[in-house]
């Protein structure tokens, strides 16, 4: 069998190609019939020569080409030509049906490429403004933040001038009790120092009602009862407590209650706190463990992930906020190849 097929040519890692002519029994750099044309993929001009009447002459004569050289000859339209002679199209029905077929091909390669320009700056502009979501997302984090910073500051302030109001007011209280306590010594000194006095007081009535007791008994007797009168006075104000002692002695029993209150208010807080330190943790581990979206990685991330994951496993991956073309058509393109 004949067949037109590639001969390879040039040098080690920078070869190129003969078109052939040969039997399809000869080796690759064996014995050729004729050669028909070169072809180049290698440089960066790509370059592809051939005889086109005499290629179209061993093909009506039943030559098979292979697989590389049908696809070269149909991307330069040979075998379109053959089919329209076979047809028995004449020369110019032949020549206008290649004109339009070259035109249309064009067409569509400028129709891919402006495609492919689209995709790349719709692309481009996802990125974009995944960019600047997540600058936002950062922002608005960095905001929170600080808010909370500052909230923790206004109650470290608050809990320390608490702090300073109870000591002041503990120290308050101390020199309260003091003066409470100079004030009643102060009094006990009084009350010792007129007791002598009331004693001579008495004696010197005494005295008088004696030297007095044989001119007028009437005024003898009212004087001596205004003396018991005054005796029984002054023991009444020694034997009365101050009044001063009892109030100090009331605020130093009241003072380990409210002591006991306040520890007991602050342990209270701080369990509520420890609770609420706990239920944070707890929400903030349900948070990391929730499933990653696509909305969380940008465009190119989320359409690898698409392509790479089985479809089972993407179930949630996209979710109705994704508002990017590309991620969208990649999970559609996903769903339709699993079908």
């Amino acid at each position: 069998m004949i067949k037109l097929r590639l001969q390879r040519k040039g040098r080690k890692k920078r070869p190129y190609y003969h078109i052939v002519v040969a039997d399809s029994r000869a080796p690759r750099d064996g014995r050729i019939i004729e050669q028909l044309g070169r072809f180049d993929n290698v440089s960066e001009s790509k370059e592809l020569t051939y005889d086109e009447e005499r290629i179209i002459h061993w093909l009506k004569i039943g030559a098979q080409p292979s697989n590389t050289v049908r696809n070269i000859l149909k991307h330069e339209g040979i075998l379109y030509k053959m089919h329209l002679i076979r047809w028995g199209k004449s020369e110019e029905e032949i020549e206008a049906a290649l004109t339009e077929w070259r035109e249309a091909r064009e067409a569509k390669s400028e129709d891919d490429t402006s495609r492919k320009a689209q995709q790349k700056e719709l692309l481009k502009s996802e990125e974009k403004e995944y960019k600047k979501q997540l600058e936002e997302k950062a922002a608005k984090a960095a905001k929170e933040l600080e808010r909370e910073k500052k909230l923790e500051e206004a109650k470290a302030e608050e809990e320390d001038a608490a702090e300073e109001a109870e000591a002041t007011a503990e120290e308050s209280v101390e020199e309260t009790a003091q003066v409470e306590e100079a004030a009643a010594e102060d009094s006990n000194e009084e009350v010792e120092a007129e007791a002598p006095v009331a004693e001579a007081e008495e004696n010197e009535v005494v005295a008088e009602e004696e030297t007095t007791a044989e001119d007028d008994i009437q005024p003898e007797e009212a004087t001596a009862k205004e003396a018991a009168e005054e005796v029984e006075e002054n023991i009444a104000e020694a034997d009365e407590p101050d009044t001063e002692e009892v109030a100090a002695e009331t605020a130093e029993e009241e003072e380990p209650a409210e002591e006991e209150t306040k520890e007991a208010v602050a342990s209270d807080e701080e369990a509520a706190y420890e609770t609420k330190a706990e239920a944070d943790s707890e929400e903030s581990d349900e948070e990391e463990k929730a499933a990653t979206v696509s909305t969380e990685m940008n465009a190119n991330e989320a359409i690898d992930h698409i392509k790479n994951t089985p479809l089972e496993e993407l179930e949630g991956f996209v979710p109705e906020d994704e508002d990017r073309v590309t991620v969208q058509r990649a999970w559609e393109s996903k769903q339709t190849d699993s079908e």
